[in-house]
């Protein structure tokens, strides 16, 4: 319900592994996880090592866009470095949101480098019951 399938997303994961880290024009995606939980939809993000003020989180329509970037740590004239496996550069990932979730309450939380985003369903796509009305105003047809 919140996104389409991507057969080739572990194929693109591993090639931006290889071609290096992301940049604005060309952000890498970001692994993230989605479920329901009672009323609402919930999407994770692990982004460690980004500051708060390095996200972007922007919906347009049903487009939810989340950015981000780790930027390297300072260092010293004197130091050199030995191995450098974590990357860096900027992360990217858009969801297409069902038309049932509500986009004007979207609640966002990050805590130990993982991006919490809580996306209400919409009260119109909630279930409700329907009642029937008596007929008692019946009128008969001649003809």
């Amino acid at each position: 319900m919140l996104m389409r399938t991507d057969p080739f997303r572990e194929l693109d994961r591993l090639a931006q592994q290889l071609i290096g880290p992301g940049t604005w024009s060309k952000p890498s995606a970001k692994a993230m996880d989605a479920y329901r939980e009672g009323d609402e939809y919930v999407v994770a993000f692990d982004l460690p090592g980004v500051s708060p003020e390095a996200i972007d989180i922007d919906v347009e329509r049903n487009m939810l866009t989340v950015k981000a970037e780790r930027r390297p740590v300072a260092k010293s004239d004197d130091v050199q470095m030995e191995l450098s496996e974590r990357p860096l550069g900027v992360f990217s990932r858009q969801i297409v949101l069902a038309d049932t979730l509500d986009t004007e309450r979207i609640k966002a939380a990050y805590d130990a480098g993982v991006l919490t985003l809580r996306i209400p369903i919409a009260e119109r796509a909630k279930p409700r019951k329907i009642s029937i009305g008596a007929g008692s105003d019946r009128k008969e047809i001649s003809g």
